[in-house]
């Protein structure tokens, strides 16, 4: 495995007009347009049924257009799609200074002392959060205010952090959840390249219709364009549905200002994956497993790294199950020294072990892993997604699984009328062969 950190950011750059970004939704979400790039014969299968061929790449992979509700046609059967069931919270809280000035808080994650963000959610009466602070240099000291529809919510500085404020906030009523208070009181907090105020619609659309859990402060937006009437056909397809919990954070906009990758710190985020999703991967891996978003695919290849962490110390304690940065590139070249590659099945069946020993039902840790050309994908055959800023690290991984036809693709898509970013249309990505691991 090649390792990225020597990537230069320049050289992942492409010229997007801002009129082919997406500022609204349309108005049915499996309207919007699905390009594919390859099919499942790419990585083993049968070949596509629907679509027009579009064009070819330099590589002579196909590139061809279908819309999302006819997205069941473009799968295998007995395939597994993974979504990722988080759910956007209300994180903009706009709060007033004794003065009559506005004080925006943005609530990035929970303190340190909370095992996971759910914790934090669930906390009554008050709570710790790590915040971004919208005319800080105005808030000298003292509380700020919100009051709206009975709810009472004081805001504390407690300490300045590099890149935010640790924030203590307390409310009254005391018996309600943080999730409840960001619910009646906070606002949906859009991408920032939409340039817009929320607005009413976004409150639904900017949510998947299987979003469960409060956390997230953007869209997994690759699941926006799902509808029941997908669903009902991938079932009749008998193509399976799992689902993965990754916390979007904000740093999944933060823009990658180094030349070079290796001086980029990735942001982390938490995943929650229960032992019944991993025993459904695993029962899968031969079969095809298909992420729906750059979020469940990095929580999917997390897990893979966790797996062999298990094998090589099955006594590792849950703290350390968190997947570091480069850590996956660092164990690929250790493996390679010492002759010993493990597969899917075998990380993956050593996580469920793991597990009934330590009597885990669900895995709760970190992920900061980061996906760039030169990575070999061990558990997806297949992605789902948007398309993606210019110079962004999702840009990476795109690039990791299609490797130099991402440029082809992206031209396709600019000169095609395709809708870029958050409420933009998609595509389906098979991984080229010489990016997957052999499955066994």
């Amino acid at each position: 495995m090649k390792h990225p950190s020597n990537l230069h950011i320049e050289d992942f750059n492409y010229e997007l007009p801002n009129e082919k970004i997406a500022k609204y939704p349309l108005e049915q979400r499996d309207q919007s347009k699905l390009l594919i790039y390859g099919g499942p014969g790419f990585s083993g299968g049968a070949e596509p049924k629907s679509g027009e061929l579009g064009a070819k790449t330099e590589n002579g992979v196909s590139i061809r257009e279908s819309i999302y509700a006819n997205i069941a046609d473009e799968l295998p059967q007995d395939s597994l799609l993974v979504f990722n069931d988080t759910k956007v919270v209300e994180a903009r809280l706009l709060f007033q200074k004794p003065t009559g000035g506005v004080i925006e808080l943005f609530c990035l994650e929970p303190a340190d002392q909370y095992a996971d963000i759910t914790t934090a959610m669930l906390q009554k009466g008050s709570v710790q959060w790590k915040c971004l602070v919208g005319g800080a240099k105005k808030w000298k000291e003292g509380a700020v205010v919100l009051e709206v529809k009975g709810l009472k919510i004081l805001a504390n500085k407690v300490e300045i952090l590099p890149d935010c404020f640790l924030i203590e906030f307390s409310w009254e009523p005391a018996g309600i959840s943080f999730a409840e208070v960001l619910h009646i009181a906070g606002d949906i907090p859009l991408p920032p390249y939409l340039n817009r105020e929320t607005e009413e619609a976004d409150k639904e659309r900017y949510q998947t219709i299987y979003a469960k859990h409060d956390g997230s402060v953007a869209a997994p937006t690759a699941g926006l364009h799902f509808t029941e009437q997908v669903f009902n056909e991938l079932e009749k397809k008998k193509i399976q549905k799992g689902y993965v919990t990754l916390h979007v954070g904000a740093g999944t906009f933060k823009p990658v200002k180094a030349a070079q990758m290796k001086d980029h710190e990735m942001h982390a985020e938490f995943i929650d994956v229960q032992k019944s999703t991993i025993e459904q991967l695993l029962a899968h891996v031969s079969k095809g497993i298909i992420a729906v978003g750059t979020t469940s695919l990095r929580t999917l290849e997390s897990l893979y790294w966790i797996g062999v962490k298990t094998i090589h110390n099955p006594s590792v304690a849950a703290a350390d199950l968190s997947v570091s940065q480069w850590e996956p590139y660092e164990n690929a070249a250790e493996n390679l020294a010492n002759r010993k590659e493990f597969s899917a099945e075998e990380s993956l069946a050593a996580l469920i072990q793991w597990m009934e020993k330590n009597k885990a039902e669900r895995i709760i840790t970190k992920t900061q892993i980061i996906i760039a050309p030169g990575y070999t994908f061990r558990i997806i055959r297949a992605l789902v997604t948007n398309f993606h800023q210019p110079q962004s690290t999702l840009l990476l991984l795109i690039s990791a699984i299609v490797g130099d036809d991402w440029r082809r693709i992206y031209e396709y898509a600019l000169t095609h009328d395709y809708r870029f970013l958050s409420y933009g249309d998609g595509s389906i990505l098979w991984v080229s062969p010489a990016s997957a691991a052999l499955q066994q």
